[in-house]
Formats: structure tokens, sequence, C-alpha cells
């Protein structure tokens, strides 16, 4: 299969998800996760009509930058970021995912301030608790506190939550994740006065089952690019 039809494919699934949650389907958009893929396999995507894209490393997407930056496509920073790379990341991508705490945002506002920039973020939410996975606890102070200092960070707007729940063999095994991350948005909505549209959960493995639940984002990357092939670890990798 190409790019072209993992990507037709993939979009058809996702719009019959949300017409079994009486959904729009347009109120979905994919993210075709790249990391790890060359720069050729974002621009053959691209050419089939993808123009978000996922990456999980500042220095990983550095090398393709370049390459893709002509292509008019959008690219988000889905991986977990450390604050000494918040400067080249505020330059390299469009939006931060993965922003996971106060002092990440306040450096972020102060580098996108720098350059004359304004930053969308959404806020990770560990919502399985699982140590090696980064993210704010649901039940964590300093998410209420993060979306709070919204006001004093002129240079970044948060527009909803992340997760990455548990991995099970079966895709339904998701769903309460899904919807605690839904359920706490709604929550936190009233807290802070935010609108958080934006949901961002769902792989390749159950993102349907994200759709039904309410993901305005789907993060899809086997699937549409096949199977990874690791480089060495680089410091940013979660």
């Amino acid at each position: 299969m190409t790019i072209a039809a993992n990507l037709e494919a993939i979009r058809r699934c996702v719009d019959a998800a949300a017409r079994r949650a009486g959904r729009d389907p347009q109120a979905v958009a994919l993210m075709a996760v790249s990391k790890t893929h060359p720069a050729e396999a974002i621009l053959e995507a691209v050419a089939a009509g993808q123009l978000l894209f996922g990456e999980n490393r500042v220095q990983e997407f550095a090398a393709k930058h370049a390459t893709v930056a002509a292509s008019g496509a959008k690219f988000h920073l889905i991986g977990h970021l450390q604050s000494n790379k918040a400067a080249r990341a505020a330059e390299l991508f469009d939006a931060v995912d993965s922003v996971d705490s106060l002092k990440l945002a306040e450096r972020l506002n102060e580098v996108a301030a720098r350059a004359g920039r304004t930053l969308d973020i959404l806020l990770e939410v560990n919502v399985g608790g699982e140590e090696a996975k980064s993210g704010l606890a649901p039940d964590a102070p300093e998410l209420l506190e993060l979306l709070r200092a919204q006001p004093r960070m002129a240079n970044l707007k948060i527009k909803g939550l992340m997760t990455v729940p548990p991995v099970g063999e079966d895709p339904a095994e998701a769903r309460p994740y899904f919807r605690r991350l839904r359920e706490l948005r709604d929550h936190l909505r009233g807290q802070c006065g935010l609108a958080l549209d934006e949901l961002s959960m769902g792989m390749s493995h159950d993102f349907e089952v994200a759709v039904e639940e309410g993901s305005t984002c789907v993060r899809v990357g086997t699937a549409i690019f096949g199977a990874r092939s690791y480089p060495a670890p680089l410091e940013e990798t979660r």
C-alpha cells in the first residue's frame, strides 16, 4: 500500500467512527506522525493532501526542516520537550502538544516572544498514571495553575489537552482513559474559563475508539508510513 492509499483508508475509518458517535467528521483532524521517517515520506504524504504532521524529537525534525519547510504543511511537536530545547522548538514547530509543566510553558512563552511568534500548545495529561510516561496527573494542582496562567503568557495559546493512554491488546481498553480526558477537559473549562476545544488522543491501534469518545485530533504513524526503524536514542526521547 502507498502512503496515499493508507491516508485514504485512515480517513475513511475516522469518518465512519465520527458518524457512529453522531459527530461531524470534519471536526476530527488526522495528524500523520512522521517521527523516524525521512523527509521524502513527508513530502509524499503532502502530495496526497496531508498537511498536519507530528514529530517526537527536536533534533530529528531539525534535520528534515529545510526539505519540508516550503511544503505548506504544519508540524507539531508531540514528544517530551526539555526546557533547554524550547527555543529551538519554538523556531521549528507550529505548535507544541506535549507541555507538561508550568515551567516549560513559561519558557516557551519567553522564547516565542523573543522570536515574535505566538505558539499554540496542548497540555499533556498522564491519564493512566504511568511512571514511564510524561504528562501532568489529572488531579495535579499544577494543571489548573497552568491554565489560569494563560492571561499572563501572551505568546502562548492553550488550545486543549493531549494524552497517551496505557497500551492494551484490545483498542477498547483505551476507552475509559479517553473518556476521562474528555470529562477532565469539561471540568477544567468551568474552572479556568478557557475553551479548550482540542483533545488530541488516539493513535494507530485505537484512534477509532478515541474519535467515538470525542477526540479532535488522532495521531497516526505506523498505519500511514509503515513500521519504524528507530535511530540511536536522542536526548529528548520519552
